[in-house]
């Protein structure tokens, strides 16, 4: 059986319909195939395989793209935060400074996780790094003899 293969008992696996439905099961940090099982081991490192669908994850590639996605966020969110709070309050630059950097520590640490599942997602999803490209018709047109 490929690594790929369900090995649920059913022999079902309810595969995304789009990428942003993987997507999304990535950014929760559950398989993007199955969504029934976690995608991490710990916090940054994938399980290297699925134990309900069977999904070899070793093929992922995220390197530091989920960084990248976690620094661009946090800008965004914070950038108003940052605005509004000089513009709209007396402040200290120390003030200013014990407010952001909690702030945007905690923020790119809670995004990271999230960030990286969903970029595994997408690699599953277009088939890249030795992924198969898996899509619902393709699974059903499969399993028929």
């Amino acid at each position: 059986m490929p690594a790929h293969e369900p090995r649920a008992a059913s022999g079902r696996i309810a595969l995304p319909l789009t990428a942003w439905a993987a997507i999304g099961r990535g950014l929760l940090c559950r398989c993007p195939r199955c969504d029934q099982a976690k995608l991490f081991l710990r916090f940054l490192k994938p399980i290297p395989a699925c134990p309900h669908c069977g999904q070899d994850w070793t093929h992922q590639r995220a390197d530091d793209f989920p960084a990248y996605i976690a620094i661009f966020v946090t800008g965004h969110i914070l950038a108003p935060i940052i605005i509004a709070l000089a513009r709209d309050t007396a402040l200290s630059v120390t003030a200013m400074l014990a407010i952001i950097m909690p702030l945007a520590i905690v923020l790119m640490i809670g995004l990271l996780q999230p960030a990286k599942g969903a970029t595994i997602a997408l690699q599953w999803w277009f088939g890249m790094h030795g992924f198969v490209k898996e899509r619902p018709v393709q699974a059903a047109a499969n399993a028929e003899p």
